[in-house]
This record gives C-alpha cells, structure tokens and sequence, in this order.
C-alpha cells in the first residue's frame, strides 16, 4: 500500500509502482456519487479499460449503462450543450459536454475547462474564428464535461465545437442529436477510430440523427432509426446543427 501526493502521482522513488503488476486510480467528483476506476499500468492486459461505479446505501455498486447515467440530468433544449460518444477503450460512453460564452469583462479573456484539456480548447476556438467566422477571442469561454467524467480523445473536437458555438448564437442543439470527429488546424474534420461503437451507442440510447466525419461513412453501417451525417469540415456541420430533427 503506498500513498498520493498531492499532483497525483506515486510518492517516493517509482519503485512501489515498478514492483506491482497493476496500478488502478480511483476517481471521481465530490460532488458526484458515481466514480471511475482506471488502469493506470497493466501487464496483463488494456489500460484504456473503465469501469464506473456508485456510491449507495450499501457500499459501491457497478454502473451497467453508464451512458444513461451521465445524461440523465441533462437540460432539454438549453444553448451551449452537446453530447458526444467517447471511447474508453472498447466501451463507448455518451457524455455531455456544456459549454458557456459570454463577452469578457477584462482585458484577457477567460479560459476555465473542467474534464478537457485547456489547450485543446484554444486551438479549437482559433479554428472557429478563423475558418467557421465565430468571433470568440474576446469572449470569456468555460466548458465543462458533465459528470466529472475526464475527456482527452481527439474524437470529441467536434462535440465542443458544436457546444461552443450553440452557446455563443444562444442556439439550442436538438436533443436527440449527437456529434464526433477529430478537427484539424485547417477546420477539416477527421475520421476518427472505432466509428461503429460510437453509432451503436447512440442509437440504442434512442439518438436519431448524428454528425461524424465524412472519411468515417465509408464500409459504415447506419443502425435502425439513427441518420448518419457525413461532414468534411466544421463550417459544414455548423450549417446543420441547429435545425430541426426530421420527425419519426
């Protein structure tokens, strides 16, 4: 048994970590009454598994569908949020991202993330400026992934494109629709891996239109009551976003 500082990392020389065979993180939000156990090190198998937990009345009790969880509490037809499915490994997980633009009251706008990388967000709205025509650099901009959940995967660029740029037009995205795709400097938007996952995902959780990038639609599948849209930059995307889901 070792300890944590307070960086998060194995106290000591690295020999405690270099001895086991497995090193396993338990994470999670104080607020939040769920938590994530992640594989840090395993010699014997995948570190991009997750298994996701609740604290109840009688100890931790596993989350079977997880994605249902995380989108249980989320606000239908607010401005500014947008679900995305992110891979942990072989699962897929849907999750909302929630983002708020509002102008700046200082002379340097504010950049606050929470469960996202901080300067993956800046390259992101220099990509909306640039390429799409969004003006955000004097904007204050917070985004948040709902859940305490931790996102690091290129797959979900697009997702807070879309979150940034609903809650900077106060335009809602409709609730049953969903987006992926890694976006380059150019505002081109990427294939990313494991596409069929990602769609399977989304339609069991009864999403029925979904944004993914046009290399993915290739060899790909669409499942029963889920519209597949293929989109080659983020500018394309944006024009479709906003409008209204076909009816059933």
């Amino acid at each position: 048994v070792g300890h944590v500082t307070k960086d998060g990392a194995i106290a000591g020389p690295r020999m405690l970590e270099h001895m086991v065979d497995t090193v396993l993180y338990f994470e999670g939000d104080p607020g939040h009454p769920y938590r994530i156990l992640r594989a840090v090190k395993n010699r014997f198998g995948s570190t991009n598994e997750i298994g996701v937990f609740q604290m109840k009345d009688r100890g931790l009790a596993e989350v079977s569908n997880p994605s249902e969880l995380f989108l249980s509490e989320r606000p239908d037809g607010a401005a500014g949020s947008a679900v995305v499915p992110a891979l942990e490994g072989s699962r897929p997980i849907l999750v909302e991202l929630q983002a708020l633009v509002s102008t700046t009251s200082f002379g340097t706008p504010r950049r606050t993330t929470m469960g996202f990388d901080h300067n993956r967000v800046s390259l992101l709205v220099a990509v909306l400026d640039k390429k799409v025509g969004l003006s955000l650099p004097a904007q204050d901009i917070f985004l948040n992934v709902a859940g305490g959940v931790r996102l690091d995967e290129p797959a979900v660029d697009l997702g807070v494109m879309a979150a940034l740029a609903s809650s900077h037009l106060n335009r809602a995205i409709p609730q049953r629709t969903i987006v992926f795709g890694e976006v380059g400097l150019a505002g081109e938007v990427r294939a990313v891996s494991h596409p069929d996952l990602r769609v399977k995902e989304a339609a069991r959780l009864g999403f029925n239109r979904c944004f993914l990038p046009a290399g993915n639609l290739k060899n790909l599948e669409a499942p029963p009551g889920l519209r597949l849209m293929g989109v080659k930059n983020a500018e394309e995307m944006l024009e479709d976003i906003f409008t209204p889901e076909e009816p059933e």
